[in-house]
């Protein structure tokens, strides 16, 4: 973990201390969110009319997190589209498919420390959209259209990375008799009900918990089988033609 995801969650910590010493104030965001719903229900759920739109933004995330990023930030995306998708009504309505999805990306990057060199992958915001051939600029501002539709906030439970959920301490607190919990800590009866419920995505210590081996070899629904590439390939910023030559900004 680096030294700048340590230090937000220690923010994050003493924030919510204090919150639950002096009370919240009124119209002040959150700074930790539970779970908002258990873990895979309705995440891919796509109303029909949005369904053209999820496979065109989907193919595009798809293609650039195969080729810069990993198949844990293509399920990312995958969620974050579907979830914009089911928006009533859907900002992906409006506006450029190709800017939406690099705002779609640049989200996931954003709740997941992309741009922290210390983290593997790494992408700085101005790499991100150049690569998508966008403005900085346009980007920004479909990924902070993006944040306010979803109220996602950094380190968000509902899309952080599957190798990263285990240190991830929001994707742990769960709301027990109106007092926030540390489900990592709680008593084994605890963990086993959250678990039960979907609020946790697996118990602590336990054989439940995703095998790294399982992590890695997740793949995107429309990959075919390709030959291994190494981690500098896929953090490689290509300095050529963009993958989306031709679509307008």
């Amino acid at each position: 973990m680096s030294e700048s995801y340590k230090s937000h969650v220690t923010s994050i910590w003493m924030g919510s201390l204090a919150q639950n010493l002096i009370g919240k104030r009124q119209n002040s965001k959150p700074l930790i969110r539970t779970r908002s719903a258990p873990a895979g229900q309705n995440e891919f759920m796509i109303p029909a009319n949005m369904q053209n739109v999820f496979d065109e933004i989907t193919q595009l995330t798809d293609t650039f997190c195969e080729k810069f990023l990993n198949n844990e930030y293509g399920c990312i995306c995958r969620k974050l589209t579907a979830a914009l998708c089911r928006k009533r009504p859907s900002p992906l309505l409006k506006g450029k498919i190709l800017t939406w999805t690099a705002g779609i990306v640049y989200s996931a990057g954003w709740i997941n420390f992309l741009g922290d060199k210390n983290q593997s992958p790494y992408m700085s915001t101005k790499e991100l959209a150049e690569n998508f051939g966008v403005g900085l600029s346009t980007m920004q501002g479909k990924k902070l259209q993006i944040q306010n539709a979803l109220n996602l906030i950094p380190l968000d439970p509902d899309y952080t990375l599957s190798s990263r959920l285990a240190e991830n301490p929001l994707v742990w607190m769960v709301e027990v008799n109106g007092f926030v919990m540390d489900m990592r800590t709680a008593p084994p009866e605890f963990q086993e009900a959250a678990f039960k419920k979907g609020l946790i995505p697996f118990i602590p210590e336990d054989k439940k918990k995703p095998k790294q081996e399982e992590i890695e070899t997740l793949e995107f629904p429309s990959q075919k089988k390709r030959t291994a590439q190494s981690n500098n390939d896929h953090k490689a910023i290509y300095d050529g033609p963009t993958l989306f030559d031709g679509l307008e900004e």
